[in-house]
């Protein structure tokens, strides 16, 4: 979190982050271009130019699927959170591989005409029919359209702006990049005789992607399948017994066609917010509580867990939910009162609520 908007800031993890990112893309390009300089050789042997704007198109590749890996596997296990923290840097990354190799493939293939390189480009296939004349160039062209995009809008100013509901939603667009990405690739493979392997690579790459989103969906499902309670009106949730409620962690429930809520136990009392990060829909209830705030488990914004309120200077707000003691069970309200109420926490020793 800022007080104000800067163009970029830098702390000392962030730039050893970027430092090894940075590193990694070079070491995989110039991995690339020897080892295509030892296996293709004599007439086989493949210019410098090709084989630099092959890498720089598979080191986009590679970094886009471990993006859209990292949110699946931060779900499964929490071991990869503080990659999700920065993964905004990996994307701007993933559009300057992409521009370049882009800028390259345009420049050696449609440079040395007559015409505009970008109209030759659009124009030097246009048979929609055939999968061996298919402008594949255009769904490359998608892709970094997309990736564009997302990179301008990276920063926590847009997302301020545009709300973050608008903001997620444009950013939910790299699934239809990804999806340019693989027809690019394997349309490109079908068309210059590159062979079957970039096809497998590709399709390798889907399948592994697809298997991590469907084994975070599945887990999801069954979290939500312990969690949910039926919805009749104004009501309260059974959320267990106080002692199964974690110190500083929550539990997260929910009613059937309402948003989550997170139950969160700190010193010797019980609190309830909506389980829905302010910042980016982050889940709160999978963070717990530093220094009496609640702190999100994605970008670290924290609420103060009362009252939902972001401490000073900063103004976000949440929804915060009431929370009783019955039959020495907690349970905690459906109606979420409006963003920064605050609500005395439910005590440990509290009197019970009795029907009537």
């Amino acid at each position: 979190m800022s007080v104000g908007y800067v163009a970029v800031q830098w702390s000392p993890h962030k730039r050893r982050y970027d430092a090894v990112a940075t590193a990694c893309v070079v070491a995989f390009v110039a991995t690339w271009v020897v080892t295509g300089r030892m296996l293709w050789k004599g007439e086989h042997a493949i210019s410098m130019e090709i084989l630099l704007l092959r890498g720089l198109g598979a080191c986009a590749a590679v970094l886009l699927h471990v993006i859209l890996a990292i949110g699946p596997l931060a779900r499964l296990d929490r071991r990869f959170l503080p990659v999700l923290y920065t993964r905004r840097h990996l994307g701007v990354m993933t559009f300057l591989i992409a521009l370049a190799h882009a800028a390259l493939a345009i420049g050696y293939y449609h440079g040395f005409g007559v015409v505009s390189p970008l109209v030759s480009l659009l124009t030097s296939s246009t048979s929609l029919t055939s999968l061996h004349g298919f402008p594949f160039e255009w769904l490359g062209v998608v892709a970094l359209a997309i990736l564009f995009l997302m990179a301008a809008t990276s920063h926590d100013f847009w997302l301020k702006h545009m709300g973050a509901r608008t903001w997620k939603r444009l950013h939910m667009l790299v699934y239809v990049a990804y999806a340019a990405l693989v027809g690019h690739v394997a349309l490109g493979a079908v068309q210059t005789d590159r062979g079957a392997t970039y096809i497998w690579i590709v399709g390798t790459g889907l399948v592994l992607l697809s298997g991590l989103h469907i084994a975070a969906g599945l887990r999801a499902a069954a979290i939500d399948a312990g969690q949910l309670m039926p919805a009749e009106g104004d009501a309260w949730i059974d959320v267990g017994p106080p002692d199964e409620i974690p110190m500083d962690r929550a539990r997260i429930v929910a009613a059937r066609g309402r948003e989550r809520i997170a139950v969160f136990r700190h010193k010797d009392g019980f609190s309830a917010v909506t389980n829905v990060c302010a910042h980016q829909g982050g889940p709160l209830g999978e963070g717990k509580v530093i220094d009496g705030c609640i702190t999100c488990p994605w970008h670290g914004w924290q609420y103060k867990v009362g009252d939902g309120c972001s401490p000073p200077p900063f103004t976000e707000k949440i929804p915060t939910h009431a929370v009783r003691l019955t039959r020495g069970r907690v349970e905690v309200s459906t109606v979420a009162q409006p963003p920064g109420t605050a609500l005395p926490p439910l005590r440990a020793g509290a009197e019970e609520a009795h029907d009537g």
